[in-house]
């Protein structure tokens, strides 16, 4: 199975934070499954780093890519057909980082690793 996280939960994983569910957490472990980080999970990451809202991420903020690597998960570039499917989901979701991450589970046939309760509203594979 092909996975993408959500952004809190490449944080919580990082982290060892209780938060991320035994199911996700397994899931990620579990060497059949492909496990991908998003473009937009780096930005957001840097960006609310910068801005003083995630004060434990700075490990993140400064070297996600070499840090993701490690753990053997694959890099989701943004595409324009991802740019353009989440500009056009419906407005139910107004986070722009969380609506392009559905936009990319959607557009690859991935299975989104979130508990958030609005994704439920869209069309896109859910794992919590």
């Amino acid at each position: 199975m092909q996975l993408l996280l959500d952004t809190h939960t490449v944080l919580w994983w990082f982290l060892g934070d209780a938060s991320l569910s035994p199911t996700a957490r397994a899931a990620v472990a579990d060497s059949d499954n492909e496990t991908f980080v998003s473009a937009a999970s780096a930005w957001e990451i840097a960006t609310k780093y910068r801005t003083g809202k995630l004060p434990r991420a700075a490990f993140l903020a400064t070297d996600f890519t070499a840090i993701t690597v490690s753990q053997g998960f694959g890099e989701l570039p943004i595409s324009i057909r991802h740019g353009q499917l989440a500009g056009s989901l419906p407005g139910i979701h107004k986070d722009p980082f969380d609506r392009m991450l559905i936009a990319q589970a959607m557009t690859s046939g991935m299975m989104l690793v979130s508990n958030d309760a609005i994704f439920r509203r869209y069309d896109v594979a859910l794992l919590w």
